[in-house]
């Protein structure tokens, strides 16, 4: 990717050729393979917990509302974080709480009751809150505005990454019984996973405070940029309120439907395994990476908005078909609304806080906390499946994309005096 010339600031105002972003962006992009790799992990874990610890889809729900609950209310915290001490001690400080949260997870997995994951997987979360809020915003002012979402579209892809990697690692060592029992057991196994992970985490913290990381000038990106209304208050800005309920809103499809894939899987594919589907999570990751590469060079000629509402519209289809429950369709289709998720947050966030000026950093701060999202479609999703089967929880996510192809087609112009 090609990083703009525009020169950043350091917080005593000396310039910094753009050319010297590179580095910079390359250690906040590598940032997103972090939490990418502890989301996959996640929806692994929901259905391993279902089959060892004997809990119901719903109950289960609650590893994600423990991890997007931390974003829900440590989002704004984190933005206060940030404002007051820059984005490198922001980035080091969720490092450091990720590792802690992963390391929790051996005493968890030593209890071998759920309620200690949850506790854990919320510290973890937690870290990684901090981490996303800074990560986010960083990548959104290191470089041209009108590139914001080119360039979080590319951060995110290796976000992707990181979630591919995660259902990989754990269907090959939780859901593999050899594996299992060479690590020692399934306690065993949990704990030299999130061990390494930790372990992983600190040395890339010790990393990202030894680097130079510049604090770019919000000035550079204050400015209004054509079709912008006029500098006011967040509360009357209508294309960014529109812009995080949006995010909610698709979060809460995501998770929903992270959570509950490998039951949706093994219950409309006859003789698929939990494994198995595990590595069609994997897959699935695939084609969100894909799309993700996709669509930063589909960006380059394709307005932000359309496609958004194009990819919105898609997945109300695809998301359709999941819930009429056919056989291998239905999982197929759930694959391949992966592909179609891909652009969706980089893509809303960079509309909803685009034109902001100085209120940018709290404008993403709300908008990472939009990501707690994440708890409202789990537990319903979940209930709906034990009573009706997962097909029919589907529908929830269906509606979400709705909203999505909405904020696409109208809800990013609101507000604005010009087409964007």
């Amino acid at each position: 990717m090609v990083i703009e010339t525009d020169a950043a600031h350091t917080p005593g105002g000396l310039a910094v050729p753009g050319g010297s972003l590179k580095g910079p962006l390359a250690f906040a992009i590598a940032c997103f393979l972090i939490w990418g790799l502890a989301y996959g992990l996640l929806d692994v874990l929901n259905k391993h917990f279902q089959e060892t610890l004997s809990i119901s889809q719903a109950d289960s729900a609650w590893l994600q509302i423990a991890y997007f609950g931390a974003y829900l209310l440590l989002s704004f915290p984190a933005g206060m974080l940030l404002h007051a001490r820059g984005y490198k001690v922001g980035i080091v400080t969720g490092l450091v709480v990720t590792a802690v949260g992963a390391l929790l997870f051996i005493p968890a997995a030593a209890a071998g009751a759920f309620v200690p994951f949850v506790g854990s997987m919320f510290v973890l979360a937690a870290g990684l809150c901090v981490l996303e809020t800074s990560a986010d915003t960083y990548v959104n002012v290191l470089g041209d505005p009108a590139r914001a979402s080119q360039r979080l579209n590319l951060a995110q892809s290796f976000n992707a990454l990181g979630v591919f990697f995660g259902p990989l690692i754990g269907g090959a060592v939780f859901f593999s019984p050899t594996t299992t029992a060479a690590l020692g057991g399934a306690t065993r196994s949990i704990q030299i996973v999130y061990g390494l992970i930790a372990i992983g985490v600190v040395a890339f913290a010790i990393a990202v405070w030894r680097a130079r990381l510049p604090e770019t000038g919000l000035s550079d990106h204050g400015d209004a940029m054509p079709g912008d209304a006029p500098a006011k208050p967040l509360s009357r800005q209508p294309h960014f309120i529109a812009g995080v309920i949006t995010q909610a809103l698709y979060i809460g499809a995501q998770v929903g439907i992270g959570a509950y894939f490998l039951n949706l899987a093994t219950q409309n594919w006859e003789g698929l395994t939990s494994q198995q589907a595990a590595f069609m999570l994997s897959l699935a990751a695939i084609g969100y990476l894909v799309g993700r590469f996709a669509a930063t060079g589909l960006l380059l000629k394709v307005r932000p908005r359309v496609l958004l509402t194009t990819y919105g519209v898609i997945n109300v289809v695809l998301t359709l078909i999941v819930a009429a429950g056919i056989e291998k369709v239905s999982p197929i289709a759930l694959v391949a609304v992966f592909f179609f998720m891909s652009t969706m947050f980089a893509t809303t966030f960079a509309l909803g806080t685009t034109g902001l000026g100085a209120s940018t950093k709290r404008a993403s701060s709300l908008m990472v906390m939009a990501i707690g999202g994440g708890v409202l479609l789990p537990w319903p999703m979940g209930k709906i499946a034990d009573l009706y089967g997962a097909n029919v929880a589907f529908l929830l996510p269906a509606a979400c994309f709705a909203v999505v192809a909405w904020y696409g087609w109208k809800g990013a112009g609101l507000g604005r005096r010009e087409a964007i």
